[in-house]
């Protein structure tokens, strides 16, 4: 009864769509009707004399007018592509495991099988539609695509890697399940529609456009933009109408099972967030990508899990069979998940080259972390020595503590020039750094800037400036006391001493920054065994 009922709410609302296309397009030929009257009793003699004549004149220009606006409208809704998410694309014959489990899914809910099998580098799955006629899935040959082929199913390469074949199956049964009310053709032809209008409005708002087509597409966004707004609140009921539909058809298939799998599906997200921003993101900035993010998401839920009680019981799901093992190839695929995450969080390369090559997380301490600290530590000492500060023959920590504990709290100079020094440094190096290539382009203009996702806000010159403090002292601890650096997978880039990680750094390092006094931090270099005075290595 809940599918019948949200399928019916669906297809309502998917003929209101309709009926306001339909009401635009008899909007736009109503002058040509009442000019084709008016021609008509003029030929007939049942509408004559000078104002009849004038009448005619001025509808009939209206009316062509208008059906070369109308026309020009279509036009752009037509050939727009709409935007489709970047994902890596799984061939059957690279995952057939995974496509029998889908189709069998389909079979079991009574709808019909996806097209075909994409990944995200995201947690999250959902269905989307690839058939109107200008869209295009990047790596395959264009083609015209029949309106009625089912929608492609996407999923978060996060769930292959970290939930159990049994899990995924009930995390995409109500995403498989909503195949079904996407092929009823009034919901398609709706579906369309709307991401036509949405297409036609980026294409109106692609900078870089001539002044003629600028105004010409200036009026092809307004029609758009009010057509979007009229379809609206029905195309979202109807969206609403096909979930609640999908969700009731699925509760026939591992409906228990699925409570539990939603418990990973939070946790995956919380582990794929932390090693986004505390691991990959270092690595990004510092030219490298970690080419094994998805086998990176259960090192650090395990790792999570070991940590938190609340997470317990979870590691233990490892012994059983990982989705992943339904792919032929998952250390193929991983690495390009892991590419265009690279590319979608940070605007990286679209392909590997020398100032863009992948790191594994074996080589992630030598290649990703040393490398982060030795270039922080000699951009510190390269901004000290344009501000004209005293320096030995050789770079040292005592060089840095002695000018940021010159000055006295609560304002201390020496730290904010220091930082707006470091800030304005780093924002040169960005400058100068290539714009990444766009995701794609096509005749109405390319998918937009990247990053499309960013990851963390701006940094700003305090960060900049306490992270630049600490990673000298991290080279300083290396080369004089014979710590390492090290790889935490909730917390990125950390120093070992003994074998041990320091989590303690952080405190004395922001007392110097902020405070001005470097008691706390020669406290704790003294417990470590680091010789400030010593020359530190920053290449």
């Amino acid at each position: 009864m809940g599918v019948e009922k949200g399928a019916r709410s669906a297809r309502s609302r998917a003929l209101a769509v309709l009926h306001i296309r339909s009401t635009a397009l008899a909007v736009a030929l109503l002058p040509a009707a009442v000019a084709v009257v008016l021609l008509v009793g003029g030929a007939t003699g049942h509408a004559v004399g000078g104002g009849w004549d004038t009448a005619r004149w001025v509808t009939s220009a209206v009316a062509v007018v208008a059906l070369l606006a109308a026309a020009a409208v279509g036009a752009v809704i037509v050939r727009a592509r709409p935007a489709t998410s970047p994902t890596v694309e799984v061939a059957e014959q690279s995952a057939p495991d995974l496509y029998r489990l889908v189709r069998d899914l389909a079979d079991r809910l009574e709808v019909p099988v996806p097209s075909a099998i994409a990944l995200t580098p995201d947690c999250d799955s959902w269905l989307e539609d690839r058939t109107h006629l200008a869209a295009s899935i990047p790596g395959e040959t264009p083609r015209r695509r029949r309106s009625t082929e089912a929608p492609v199913l996407v999923i978060g390469s996060p769930f292959l890697w970290w939930m159990r074949v049994a899990e995924l199956r009930a995390v995409l049964a109500p995403v498989v399940a909503g195949t079904g009310p996407s092929a009823h053709p009034d919901i398609a032809a709706a579906r369309r529609f709307v991401r036509g209008l949405d297409a036609a409005v980026a294409v109106a708002a692609a900078p870089g456009q001539s002044l003629l087509r600028r105004v010409l597409l200036g009026f092809v966004g307004r029609v758009s933009r009010l057509l979007l707004r009229s379809c609206r609140v029905h195309a979202a009921e109807m969206e609403r109408g096909v979930a609640a539909a999908a969700s009731d058809r699925a509760q026939t298939v591992d409906y228990g099972l699925r409570i539990v799998a939603q418990e990973q599906v939070g946790l995956a997200y919380a582990g794929w967030d932390r090693l986004l921003t505390r691991v990959a993101l270092p690595a990004w900035r510092m030219g490298r990508w970690p080419s094994r993010l998805d086998a990176g998401v259960v090192s650090a839920l395990t790792e999570l899990s070991r940590r938190d009680r609340l997470a317990e019981g979870f590691a233990s799901r490892l012994g059983e069979r990982p989705a992943c093992d339904l792919l032929e190839e998952p250390g193929t695929v991983d690495e390009a998940a892991s590419l265009l995450a690279a590319r979608l969080f940070h605007g990286g390369p679209a392909e590997p080259g020398p100032d863009w090559s992948p790191v594994d997380w074996s080589q992630y301490p030598e290649e990703v972390v040393d490398r982060k600290w030795r270039a922080d530590a000699a951009r510190l000492h390269r901004v000290l020595d344009t501000m004209g500060v005293r320096r030995a023959t050789a770079p040292t920590l005592t060089r840095v503590m002695d000018h940021l504990s010159a000055a006295t709290p609560p304002d201390n100079p020496a730290a904010e020039t220091l930082a707006a020094a470091i800030g304005a440094e780093v924002a040169r190096e960005e400058a100068a750094a290539p714009p990444p290539a766009p995701l794609g382009v096509d005749a109405d203009g390319d998918t937009g800037p990247l990053p499309l996702l960013p990851l963390v806000p701006p940094r700003t010159g305090r960060d900049l400036l306490a992270d630049h403090v600490t990673a000298m002292v991290c080279c300083a601890a290396v080369d004089t006391a014979g710590a390492t650096p090290g790889l935490d997978w909730l917390d990125g880039p950390t120093l070992l001493v003994d074998g041990e990680k320091r989590a303690d750094l952080g405190s004395p390092v922001l007392t110097l920054v902020e405070d001005g006094d470097a008691t706390p931090l020669r406290s704790w270099l003294a417990s470590v065994g680091v010789r400030p005075e010593k020359t530190v290595r920053l290449v």
